[in-house]
């Protein structure tokens, strides 16, 4: 499916961007210029340059959305305040821009935010960082090196992050959280065996895969 076509979704009303965005993702990774530079530093355990590969595949994936997106190495100037990273959020991304006739706002709400982190003890800080921001989509990356230390790693979040809130409180979290795991890969064509994606169900406090 084109970018025009994820745009035309994006921009129609979709109650649900998780659906479209996790599409313009997986599109972005497979594009040529990154998609194998970005499966050897997964394979290598090159996780510097995991982030930086990872955070160009995440803005592009917001502009197939119709997303203006700030991140290092991509400037915004959207808001008054032009900048690279807003609230120290590694890429934060904002509503299509509202036709001519309206005002657009100086200062608008972010629609989504994205956390990508390798370090194994900052991953948790990550998500609780993303529950604190209002926007209707919140993404946090993480790495390990196999599947099973990413199973391990979901369980730790999980109980951590998400069962540390009272159960009360779960509903208010939002519905449209995901966590994107990435490895070395399981053998698999690019990019299926390398990242996973699981979305939080809100009302049994744990996050399933997509």
């Amino acid at each position: 499916m084109s970018s025009d076509s994820w745009l035309a979704r994006a921009t129609n009303a979709v109650p649900d961007a998780t659906a479209t965005w996790t599409g313009a993702f997986s599109e972005a990774l497979q594009l040529r210029d990154v998609a194998e530079p970005l499966r050897e530093a997964a394979v290598a355990g090159s996780l510097g340059d995991w982030t930086r590969l990872l955070t160009d595949v995440v803005v592009t994936s917001c502009k197939a959305m119709g997303w203006p997106a700030a991140a290092k190495g991509h400037k915004l100037d959207l808001l008054s305040q032009p900048g690279e990273e807003y609230l120290g959020i590694d890429v934060m991304a904002f509503p299509a821009q509202v036709p001519r006739t309206q005002a657009i706002p100086k200062w608008p709400m972010p629609i989504a935010v994205f956390e990508l982190e390798n370090v194994r003890e900052r991953v948790a800080y990550s998500l609780w960082k993303v529950l604190c921001v209002r926007a209707d989509l919140r993404v946090v990356f993480g790495y390990r090196s196999d599947w099973d230390q990413v199973r391990a790693m979901v369980r730790e979040l999980e109980e951590d992050v998400i069962r540390g809130f009272p159960t009360e409180q779960w509903s208010s979290l939002g519905d449209q959280i995901v966590l994107v795991t990435g490895s070395r890969g399981e053998g698999d064509t690019f990019p299926h065996g390398y990242f996973k994606l699981w979305r939080l169900n809100v009302a049994k406090g744990r996050f399933e895969k997509m």
